[in-house]
């Protein structure tokens, strides 16, 4: 084969199966580390509905490690879009917003500022960040994963010509969504509630401005459904469960009746979608040499854009620890560390997913209680949470890693639980941190670059005394760049003047030191969180 490995073949690195957003985000940061890839995915072409809505904060921060941040940022809706409009019908006034924070302007925790943007217009831009070879219409149908095997054996069928293909690979990674081909062929079970109900996405043009224009939104509550602008020049979407009857549904119909009774606009229904809406985490991550990351290994109620967000940062946490395996600088122990440190943010996500969902039906129960009380109802419905949107910041920003690739105090790997840890029980807040486990804070090191941007393809080594450290390095057989840390960021970072921070690829940090140590402890520390000590 030309663009993968045959079975007789050395083995592909990389086999990724599914091309949503999440394995399209893995091709591209495999490709920046070197290592070949090959991408099927069984649709004909990418989807062309909107789907995931929102690009969190957390999420433009690796896609700004790309380079696609600006890209990304260019196709969505301005900030203003960055809210939750709560109607009767969507031409009645709101009885409550609430703010996407970090959507609807910047916050000071990060350099950048998540979107409003329809996943239909987010795939094109991750396709194009990779020239790794992509095989749409191609489907994985079985896997051969013999114990102790240094490869995986897929089989794949090409649909448009039904020619059967057998790939070998190092290491599958499978983004194949919620239902899975891959964690079924491995009988992998989940735990949560499962299916929460059958929904329906109506796509539409309608001219739907006298109601929104002058108070945009990225998404409008109703009691008759949810309804959300797919592009900045135009185009609608409604989402609701799915009617009785819906395949011979008058759709058009049941978009003008959602609209509610006085919406006397002309609906041209342009496409609908139905799925169902879930809520699990896959019992494990990782099977061998396969791994499962998106909404394979997590599905997430679409309360708080929660879903496609957290499988970015799943492939953000594994990519680099894949590279480090296939490239050498890191032992195959280091995989290990990928399930210890995301399984649990799955779990907890879920958990924050779910009350997100019940927050927002409290929303409209109020609301019911004060219709059927009779009269004139309020003009306002107090909100079940703070101005801080679901408390999400916490729950992104103040993820935090335990597990053997990261060092308590600079030698001794942490315990192998991880969640958010942002000095709250419910990560409702951001706290910045620079312990051991947490992303790196964001510091500005001049007047346009923070620390987030000078991560990358190696392992960082943030310090105010870069001349104390660059001999050891220097020598060090690992990918690593020595930092300089602008002094007045030393007490915010707990670090003396002659300290220093390990920073992974992936931003979370993997060992402080408060003052120079003695001897080659930064060798040693690297040894220990890559499982190896190469060279």
């Amino acid at each position: 084969m030309p663009d993968g490995g045959s079975d007789d073949d050395d083995p592909l690195p990389v086999l990724i199966v599914g091309g949503g957003p999440v394995g399209l985000t893995a091709r591209a940061l495999l490709e920046r580390w070197g290592v070949r890839t090959l991408l099927v995915e069984k649709r004909a072409e990418l989807s062309p509905f909107p789907r995931s809505r929102l690009v969190n904060v957390r999420s433009m921060e690796i896609y700004r490690g790309l380079g696609l941040a600006g890209r990304i940022a260019d196709a969505a809706f301005a900030p203003r879009y960055g809210c939750i409009r709560f109607r009767d019908t969507l031409h009645d006034r709101d009885f409550a917003t609430a703010a996407m924070i970090g959507v609807d302007a910047p916050v000071p925790e990060s350099p950048v500022i998540g979107v409003v943007t329809s996943q239909d217009r987010l795939e094109p831009t991750l396709l194009g960040a990779a020239r790794a070879p992509m095989r749409f219409g191609t489907e994985l149908v079985a896997l051969d994963q013999d114990q102790g095997a240094e490869s995986v054996v897929a089989s794949l069928v090409d649909h448009r010509t039904g020619a059967e293909a057998r790939v070998r690979a190092r290491y599958v990674l499978a983004t194949d969504g919620a239902n899975s081909t891959v964690r079924r062929l491995l009988g992998i079970g989940t735990t949560g509630t499962g299916a929460l109900g059958d929904f329906t996405t109506v796509v539409f043009d309608a001219d739907l401005d006298r109601w929104c224009a002058e108070r945009p939104a990225g998404l409008y509550f109703t009691t008759h459904g949810l309804f959300a602008p797919v592009y900045p020049e135009g185009g609608w979407a409604w989402f609701a469960p799915t009617p009785e009857g819906a395949a011979s549904a008058d759709w058009p119909a049941l978009v003008s009746r959602a609209l509610g009774t006085g919406a006397d606009v002309p609906v041209d229904v342009v496409r609908v979608q139905h799925w169902v809406m879930n809520a699990f985490v896959a019992e494990c991550l990782r099977h061998g040499r396969i791994l499962l990351a998106g909404d394979a290994a997590h599905a997430m109620p679409i309360t708080g854009g929660l879903g496609m967000n957290t499988g970015l940062s799943d492939v953000h946490n594994l990519c680099w620890k894949l590279a480090g395996v296939l490239n050498g600088w890191a032992g195959p122990d280091l995989l290990e560390t990928y399930e210890a440190e995301r399984h649990p943010v799955a779990e907890r996500t879920l958990q924050q997913a779910v009350a997100n969902a019940q927050l927002m039906l409290r929303v409209q129960n109020r609301r019911r209680e004060q219709l059927r009380a009779g009269g004139e109802p309020p003009e306002q419905v107090e909100l079940p949470w703070t101005d801080r949107f679901f408390a999400q910041l916490g729950l992104l920003l103040g993820v935090t890693y335990r597990s053997t690739a990261v060092l308590a105090d600079g030698v001794a790997p942490q315990p192998s639980d991880s969640g958010t840890d942002s000095g709250t029980d419910s990560g409702t807040d951001y706290v910045l941190t620079a312990e051991p486990g947490h992303r790196v804070p964001h510091l500005w090191l001049t007047d346009h670059r923070s620390t987030l941007d000078a991560l990358g393809e190696w392992f960082t080594l943030l310090t105010p005394d870069p001349a104390r450290w660059e001999g050891q390095a220097a020598a060090a057989p690992w990918p690593l760049r020595v930092e300089p840390l602008p002094g007045e960021h030393a007490d915010v970072c707990g670090l003396g003047p002659h300290g220093a921070l390990l920073v992974r690829p992936d931003g979370h940090i993997a060992a402080r030191w408060r003052d120079h140590p003695a001897g080659d402890t930064l060798h040693q520390a690297l040894a220990t969180v890559t499982g190896s000590t190469p060279g």
